[in-house]
């Protein structure tokens, strides 16, 4: 049987027995037990009825927490000329072509959103299966294939979150971190949940949203009601 330290028996016992309580109430359990050194992140989990490897089941967004992640957004922008100064003023921290596409063969992808110009695509759709599996390949449904690259560079910076059903139906991100005061991670995650209710799948059949949860970095996880959730 495993054995838990003393902080991880406290947390999973101040846990125990709370099960589908408002996100009012989760997000003051979670802040109450992160014990950690560091500012930990809160965490969603949302079990879709979906099924992503049907076309018209996938589920895919953006949305932009009201009061930001908490976490300092590395951006990478394949652009030219105008484009990519535009780019590098607003606050981009990797721009390039031909030259950002071999340093991402090579290995280096110190990134964590990839914006990229329409007529750069050519170059970028060499990297899919670089970028794919790390959810970074710029997408014009997310906004991260475009022209206007200030926008999409300040979206990326100021909060944006962007999220994608993986194979079992499960959504999960980042919407803030434990020193954020509780009214402000209740309005991210809410507006998170609402993202994603609105992004619904033409394909999808039966019961949406199946189970919510809630979690720090570290920490144990527990359920939210969906119904009351999902309603506001």
């Amino acid at each position: 049987m495993a054995k838990f330290g003393k902080r991880t028996r406290s947390a999973r016992e101040a846990f125990a027995g709370k099960e589908d309580i408002s996100v009012e109430e989760a997000v003051k359990l979670i802040k109450a037990n992160s014990k950690t050194k560091f500012d930990e992140t809160v965490e969603i989990a949302m079990n879709l009825g979906v099924d992503p490897r049907h076309a018209d089941q996938m589920v895919r967004g953006v949305v932009g927490l009201p009061n930001g992640t908490g976490k300092t957004v590395r951006v990478a922008v394949f652009a030219r000329g105008p484009k990519a100064d535009e780019a590098t003023a607003a606050g981009a921290d990797i721009v390039g072509a031909e030259d950002l596409m071999e340093a991402i063969q090579g290995g280096k992808i110190d990134f964590d959103r990839c914006i990229a110009t329409p007529d750069m695509m050519p170059i970028v759709g060499r990297l899919g299966k670089i970028l794919g599996p790390r959810n970074l390949m710029p997408n014009p449904k997310v906004g991260t294939v475009t022209m206007d690259v200030k926008a999409a560079v300040e979206a990326a910076k100021g909060g944006q979150v962007q999220f994608k059903a993986e194979k079992a139906g499960v959504v999960h991100a980042g919407v803030g971190k434990v020193s954020f005061d509780e009214a402000q991670l209740v309005e991210n995650i809410k507006a998170f949940i609402g993202a994603v209710s609105k992004a619904r799948p033409a394909g999808a059949k039966g019961t949406y949203m199946k189970r919510i949860a809630l979690s720090s970095t570290m920490g144990p996880g527990v359920t939210v009601d969906v119904a009351t959730a999902a309603a506001e």
